[in-house]
């Protein structure tokens, strides 16, 4: 047995995972709460642990910035809402607009957040917020969620990626400053499954293991006398997409191995087969897989597109839950529905809402999570957060405390600077059952 197994039991929980994780993530390691020289990064960062409550996460990124007033923190009677109107829900005491008939029908699975709060007002710098939980910055790449997952936990299935981003947003922060093989498989639509992952006509598999064969000897000169992390992420970037090529688990990415009807009651859009494609991927191993959808950004005629984007937001979101219910997958996947920023409570000259970071919603299903709750509430015009406020990085704190990730642990970037998984977030353990 490895003898540093053995000497676990002497050694704390915490400086055992250091350990690991300087030996075999290929950083630096240091617990936060452990030495002084780390608590730069790690200054006030949550010392909690437990055993994971979820396994995977399906992440549903509403760009542009979600109008909460128009979604799922109404304010009935209150002239902020124009023509929008609340309903009922499946929980007591929760409200949603009525642009969410089906989401309501699910609310005793959701926990509505209703005090996020983010200190990031423009589109770029608070997508990138609240992905990565550090402010955007020219001299370094932050690590995305599902980046830190991999790093620490690996994936689940070798044959397919660990991370799948589905959608057409080129400004995810991907891998950040960790190796290339931890960023997120970019498809820029569900439909059209996994691109370029079958022979070209005409290649049969002898001609293709010649051809592999020849640029594997071309390549073995360089590598050698290059060997670097850059040119060791490339060589495994083509030996995963072999792998996926030979795989079986490949046919997750075929959604038309789905019937119509199902196909139907997620919704014939992006989003809607963007969730479907997200079950699939999850069923198979995925562990984090995003889905974005936009644009939410509704300066104009907010009461025009609001009701159209909440319909297909609404219809794919809670087919996804319905079917992750079904098949016994919502118990240990936590779906989050989160976005960069709310709309202002102030109609704006084009009967439009602006920016407003001071207060807006996202909302946890699934994964350890306890249905049928508001957490957390913004004023009666849903200006400003007045109980419970939820930071962008206690969001992200929240989710990884549901993937059991070791919030305290700091690991350095390339250029000696430490971080940890959600900077100084602290998780609402409050949510959990």
């Amino acid at each position: 047995m490895n003898p540093l197994l053995l000497r676990a039991d002497e050694m704390t929980r915490r400086d055992f995972t250091a350990t690991l994780a300087k030996s075999f993530l290929g950083v630096s390691a240091l617990s936060g709460l452990s030495l002084p020289s780390a608590r730069a990064a790690g200054a006030g960062a949550s010392a909690l642990r437990q055993i994971a409550t979820a396994k995977r996460v399906i992440y549903l990124y509403m760009t542009g910035g979600m109008s909460h007033l128009d979604t799922f923190d109404p304010k009935p009677g209150s002239e902020v809402m124009g023509p929008t109107k609340a309903i009922r829900t499946s929980a007591d005491g929760i409200q949603v607009s009525e642009y969410l008939p089906r989401l309501a029908k699910q609310a005793h699975h959701l926990a509505v957040i209703n005090s996020m709060a983010s200190t990031q007002g423009a589109h770029k710098q608070g997508n990138y917020f609240m992905h990565t939980s550090y402010t955007l910055r020219s001299s370094i790449r932050h690590p995305a969620m599902g980046a830190w997952l991999l790093k620490f936990q690996g994936r689940h299935n070798s044959a397919l990626p660990g991370s799948v981003m589905i959608g057409n947003d080129s400004s995810h922060p991907g891998a950040g400053f960790f190796e290339s093989k931890l960023s997120p498989l970019m498809l820029t639509s569900a439909e059209t499954g996994l691109p370029n992952s079958r022979l070209r006509e005409g290649v049969d598999e002898k001609a293709f293991s010649v051809q592999l064969e020849v640029a594997s000897r071309l390549d073995t000169a360089f590598v050698e006398k290059y060997d670097q992390k850059n040119v060791r992420a490339y060589a495994d970037m083509y030996d995963d997409a072999l792998k996926l090529m030979k795989s079986r688990d490949l046919a997750a990415f075929d959604l038309s191995r789905e019937s119509d009807a199902t196909r139907e009651r997620y919704g014939y859009d992006t989003f809607g087969q963007g969730c479907l494609l997200a079950r699939r991927l999850a069923e198979s191993g995925v562990r984090f897989i995003e889905v974005s959808y936009g644009s939410w950004d509704t300066h104009n005629a907010n009461f025009v597109n609001v009701p159209d984007k909440a319909e297909v937001l609404d219809q794919g979101m809670s087919a996804l839950l319905e079917d992750l219910e079904r098949r016994g997958l919502l118990e240990d996947t936590l779906v989050v529905l989160a976005t960069e920023f709310g709309r202002t409570p102030e109609i704006n000259a084009n009967e439009g809402r602006d920016h407003h970071p001071q207060a807006f919603s996202c909302v946890l299903a699934g994964g350890g999570i306890r249905g049928g709750q508001i957490h957390g509430k913004s004023d009666e015009r849903g200006a400003k957060v007045v109980e419970n406020e939820v930071a962008v990085p206690d969001l992200n704190a929240t989710i990884g405390y549901a993937l059991g990730l070791p919030l305290d642990l700091v690991l350095y970037s390339p250029s000696k600077r430490p971080f940890t998984v959600a900077d100084k977030g602290k998780p609402v353990v409050s949510l959990f059952s």
